[in-house]
């Protein structure tokens, strides 16, 4: 079997890929004229974005919208994006719709088969570190384009306090003071919450901002779905605190949308007015 010749111009050199192209498979000779280098494109890989956690003066306010997307598809309405993790924590996903729904699986398990073992449950540190090992350990799908963004928040039963940890790629763990933003309109919504936090906030107050903050990330950020009260499609939205994670009804979220829009609807009002 002789070995493969190429001319000056269709020398794959070290790309062993481009090799392959340019070789009959078994032939072990080049292919006649130089072959036109066409990548296969990654498929479209549902994403989901965007979410939310402020802490206020008893818990934190975790919450998410309902879209995802799938290159400029929108892929589906009501995701969901937002879970418990256990009684006094929960999870909220962006990235890659799939890994991230099998991360947040699994690390409800691990912390259910800790409690179980250990007849206790593990701190609210102990479960931020162990999703950041779970976040870590996707890097390799990370590389890929399969990125998992989570964050975590939870009441921490020892300190009597909400608290908010928010990761990067490589599974870095940062805790927040008092909120945090991911996924692809968290620039806008981050800004939002920013402007719009005050300490020592009620549990009212915070959840009336992150629903201000998913609103208008869903204006400036096409992968963000804004609240759609006609197919009665409304973020998700949870609180912890002492009591456990709770999950507000869609009834109330509708109810303080229908407040937020009103509120945006009178300033816009106003600002039309004060330019004329």
């Amino acid at each position: 079997m002789s070995l493969p010749r190429f001319g000056p111009h269709d020398d794959p050199g070290p790309n062993f890929a481009a090799l392959l192209r340019l070789t009959r498979s078994g032939s072990g000779t080049a292919a006649p004229g130089p072959v036109e280098h066409q990548p296969l494109a990654p498929p479209e890989i549902p994403h989901g974005t965007t979410c939310v956690a402020v802490r206020y003066d008893s818990g934190v306010v975790l919450a998410g919208d309902r879209r995802a997307t799938a290159g400029h598809l929108i892929s589906n309405h009501r995701i969901e994006k937002v879970f418990p993790a256990d009684r006094h924590s929960g999870v909220a996903i962006a990235g890659a719709a799939g890994p991230s729904a099998e991360m947040v699986r699994l690390f409800q398990l691990q912390l259910e088969h800790y409690e179980k073992v250990e007849g206790t449950p593990i701190s609210l540190e102990g479960k931020a570190n162990q999703l950041g090992q779970m976040v870590r350990a996707n890097l390799p799908a990370a590389m890929q384009g399969l990125v998992v963004v989570p964050i975590f928040a939870g009441f921490d039963t020892v300190a009597s306090k909400g608290r908010i940890f928010e990761y990067d790629v490589t599974g870095g763990r940062y805790e927040e003071r008092d909120h945090a933003a991911t996924g692809s309109g968290s620039l806008h919504a981050d800004t939002v919450v920013k402007l719009g936090f005050r300490p020592s906030m009620t549990r009212s107050a915070a959840t009336d901002l992150v629903l201000d903050a998913l609103f208008v990330a869903s204006d400036a950020d096409s992968a963000t779905g804004g609240p759609d009260p006609v197919r009665d499609v409304f973020p998700v939205v949870a609180v912890i605190d002492a009591g456990g994670y709770q999950r507000l009804e869609d009834a109330e979220l509708r109810r303080r949308t229908e407040r937020l829009l009103r509120r945006h609807r009178t300033r816009r009002e106003t600002d039309r007015g004060g330019s004329s």
